[in-house]
């Protein structure tokens, strides 16, 4: 097993290089919540061609990406922050991270320009897991599991570099890894 740490709430799950479900292609999950029964994860480095103003009118000055936290409901809207400060809500999952909080909070934040993208990611629909699936996926190597990483990487807008920040992050144990082909014909 290529992962020597299990997943937990808070912990990134990162994708093996080769995999190829368009879903997770060398793709960076935070998990936002892991239990015996299932895990709730956002995929950080799959940018969509929405912005917050596209799905929320009322919002039609929020130039914030949207991207894709999966492919469970994605006819839902979630967001992560770093801003407990500002919105005196969401549910703490990493030190300093925080998953969701009050609508009407965020509308008033967004409204004023309050809220930056180096504070808040929103996502459509999520990563989900039922009992058990997400060990026996790890077991196979689908996923290696981190503790290690800043959270400046959570909000980064260079999608691209996630991944492979993620992986260098790791250790010389794993960074050769960022120089595998997408494609492992190509090698």
């Amino acid at each position: 097993m290529l992962s020597p740490i299990m997943p937990e709430t808070g912990r990134l799950l990162i994708s093996e290089p080769f995999l190829n479900d368009p879903n997770f292609k060398r793709s960076v999950i935070l998990l936002a919540e892991h239990a015996p029964e299932a895990s709730i994860g956002f995929v950080l480095n799959q940018r969509s061609n929405l912005m917050l103003s596209d799905l929320i009118p009322e919002f039609e000055h929020a130039d914030f990406p949207i991207y894709v936290g999966g492919p469970v409901a994605n006819d839902t809207i979630h967001f992560i922050h770093r801003a407990y400060e500002k919105m005196n809500d969401g549910e703490l999952i990493a030190p300093g991270i925080y998953w969701g909080g009050n609508f009407e909070t965020l509308k008033v934040l967004l409204a004023g320009n309050m809220l930056s993208q180096h504070e808040v990611k929103f996502f459509i629909g999520y990563s989900g897991w039922a009992e058990a699936q997400l060990l026996e996926e790890i077991s196979q190597n689908t996923w290696i599991v981190s503790d290690k990483y800043d959270a400046d990487v959570l909000f980064s807008g260079n999608e691209e570099e996630v991944w492979r920040d993620v992986i260098v992050n790791l250790g010389p144990k794993y960074a050769h890894v960022v120089n595998f082909p997408q494609n492992p014909n190509l090698n």
